[in-house]
């Protein structure tokens, strides 16, 4: 009897930890939902009252027809450019500074690890006049130089995550490298970085989703719209008096759909990686 009981209790957590998870996940996925029914209507349709979820008319059209009113395929190119130099830099970079930081010992080591860690409490808001000053003076504005080479010299957050998980690395498996005289190039190359995977994809899925979606940065550096991104480009939908919903929701659904298919299919490697690169230093 006392394990039937159990049994039923087990059972009931189980329903509610499940509707539980249900509710948030309709909860987080209302907006995308509203965002494809939206883009699936009429104008007219998407502020008559009473407000349906579902078109009365489905009107499949808009997206052609959004994709002809701005050059969606050119700021795709160009975002797509930025994306893939700035995760390229991002794994390129940040692996070796964080490598230098958790198992080299070197002076000033750990001055430099709490200075990256501070300057992540700095807003871009605070740093984006001086760049821009910076930039300006170099004579890069109005290119992709300010949006790709600071990826090529770390990114703080994305230190810190494979910093932790380099530092959780088995003292021995090293050492057992050296004393086989592996140097310390090689013991970076050959161990350390093959088994940082799990914390390379979670820094590698950041990188691209801050990339691809980055707004402020492009609005600062990029006037010329041949070189818009589609975060800027979407703008075309803007106008003085009015706004295209209906188009404008059909682009930016046709936006965020990479974002979304990339997380689902590493979502498990992301998980992972900010498991173990939770690991105490």
């Amino acid at each position: 009897m006392v394990h039937s009981k159990h049994y039923y209790i087990g059972l009931v957590k189980k329903a509610l930890f499940y509707a539980l998870v249900v509710i948030l996940c309709l909860i987080f996925f209302s907006p995308f939902l509203i965002m494809f029914t939206t883009s699936m209507k009429t104008n007219y349709d998407a502020f008559q009252m009473p407000v349906q979820l579902l078109p009365r008319k489905w009107i499949f059209s808009n997206y052609p027809e959004a994709l002809a009113k701005i050059p969606y395929i050119k700021y795709m190119a160009n975002t797509i450019f930025i994306t893939v130099l700035s995760v390229l830099g991002s794994m390129f970079a940040t692996p070796m500074v964080a490598y230098s930081l958790a198992r080299i010992k070197w002076a000033g080591s750990k001055v430099i690890s709490s200075l990256i860690m501070a300057t992540m409490m700095i807003p871009y808001t605070v740093t984006m006049i001086p760049l821009y000053r910076i930039w300006s003076k170099l004579g890069a504005t109005n290119t992709y130089l300010p949006l790709i080479v600071p990826t090529f010299f770390g990114t703080p957050f994305f230190i810190i995550i494979i910093r932790q998980f380099f530092a959780g690395l088995p003292n021995s498996l090293m050492e057992a490298a050296k004393i086989d005289g592996a140097g310390e190039f090689r013991r970076y190359f050959s161990i350390a970085l093959p088994l940082s995977k799990p914390a390379l994809t979670t820094v590698g899925i950041y990188a691209f989703i801050n990339a691809w979606g980055d707004y402020l940065a492009p609005m600062i550096y990029i006037n010329k719209t041949e070189k818009y991104t589609l975060s800027l480009g979407l703008q075309g939908f803007l106008n003085q008096f009015s706004v295209d919903w209906t188009h404008l929701m059909a682009a930016a659904f046709l936006f965020v759909l990479p974002v979304v298919i990339f997380f689902l299919i590493f979502q498990r490697n992301f998980v992972e990686g900010i498991a173990t690169s939770g690991l105490k230093a």
